[in-house]
């Protein structure tokens, strides 16, 4: 997809549709995969929006600007969608890129909903701007690390790249495990290489590897090298910002691909909407969606039902649009959303979605299996 909006066709200034500003990564660096599946959720919100009438008789437009995970790229885009004169922001994957382009909409006064990013300090302070569906890092963090401890690993390695949100992960995992005795062991991917990785964990006695690193590499390079030491045959990998939810995760590495587990963000069974959505989702984007499309898909659902009653671009319009995220009700595809503060949390926060942990079936790498529930 590129980035066109959608569905209108050219960008309207005449004020006859309602606008609203999506941030995706489409390109690289940015995570294409999940930014695909991202604008493919909102895209069919839209349509869907339209199909039934659209906001008060208008049309609802899809203006979409490509981050590239780039923050800098972010803050500019937002900075052209409030003076193109969309009524809110959509969207983002990239945590760091969100928390960029947060702090600006907040400076701004325009209404992000942060669709996919869970970096838990999204804001520096709180603001009333900006609300979140992601469940914050912290949070789903926690449910990975109650897994890890449940399946009896005490030593856990992550390979590590220097990252806000990979440091803010290594914390979690570190605050999680140590009541338990548990020990998290760092390895610095930019100083060692996959073989290097593989050595380190013999060294330390590891019991699994967290990959905290990006796609598709190192993190494809590094799980071929340890499926491939003899040393580490029984060691676990895991990957808990969600890489193998994708297809190109089980093309890139074949059977290698199986058994890594990761935090996904759907409930165990999908609801009548659910189920629904998933059909039509499947078909546009010729296999099975990710989360991260359910949370595309949600976004449009919550922003046309806010801006069904304070759909316009003035300040004063978005101002009341921000003011009514703690009275919003709307049954997504993954249960009923409603926003609240959260206990140390900035934004708005659906307080919270559903998390699993998951892996793909060893037996039939195309078919993911739940194996915990948060």
């Amino acid at each position: 997809m590129n980035t066109s909006p959608s569905p209108a066709g050219a960008e309207r200034t005449d004020g006859s549709s309602v606008r609203i500003g999506a941030l995706v990564p489409l390109t690289r660096p940015g995570w294409v995969e999940a930014g695909r599946h991202l604008l493919a959720g909102l895209d069919l919100g839209v349509r869907e929006v339209n199909d039934a009438g659209g906001i008060v008789g208008r049309p609802l437009e899809l203006v979409v600007r490509d981050t590239a995970a780039d923050p800098q790229r972010a803050v500019a885009a937002v900075d052209e969608l409030a003076r193109l004169g969309v009524a809110a922001l959509a969207g983002e994957y990239h945590s760091v890129v969100a928390r960029a382009a947060a702090a600006r909409a907040d400076a701004l006064g325009l209404p992000f909903l942060c669709s996919s990013a869970v970096l838990d300090a999204l804001t520096e302070q709180p603001t009333q701007w900006v609300a979140r569906l992601a469940p914050t890092q912290s949070h789903g963090w926690r449910i990975f690390a109650d897994f890890l401890l449940g399946a009896g690993h005490s030593r856990i390695a992550v390979a590590a790249e220097p990252s806000v949100y990979w440091a803010s992960g290594v914390r979690i995992l570190r605050d999680c495990l140590a009541p338990h005795g548990g020990t998290v062991i760092e390895l610095g991917v930019r100083a060692l290489g996959p073989t290097a990785v593989c050595d380190e964990l013999v060294g330390n006695r590891a019991t699994a590897l967290l990959l905290l690193v990006g796609h598709p590499e190192p993190a494809v390079s590094i799980v071929k090298s340890v499926r491939r030491d003899q040393r580490l045959a029984g060691i676990t990998i895991g990957a808990p910002a969600g890489q193998p939810e994708f297809a190109e995760w089980a093309t890139l590495l074949g059977d290698d691909s199986a058994a890594i587990p990761f935090l996904r963000y759907l409930p165990e069974r999908l609801s009548p909407l659910g189920t629904r959505v998933e059909a039509v989702l499947r078909e546009r984007l010729a296999e099975a969606p990710s989360f991260v499309a359910f949370e595309g898909y949600d976004t449009v659902a919550v922003l046309a039902e806010v801006l069904r009653s304070h759909g316009g671009s003035h300040r004063a319009d978005r101002a009341r649009t921000a003011e009514s995220w703690p009275r919003v009700a709307v049954e997504g595809t993954r249960g009923q959303i409603r926003f609240s503060r959260a206990p140390g949390i900035s934004v708005w926060q659906w307080d919270w979605p559903p998390i699993q942990v998951a892996d793909r079936d060893p037996a039939q790498p195309d078919r993911l299996r739940t194996l915990h529930v948060g």
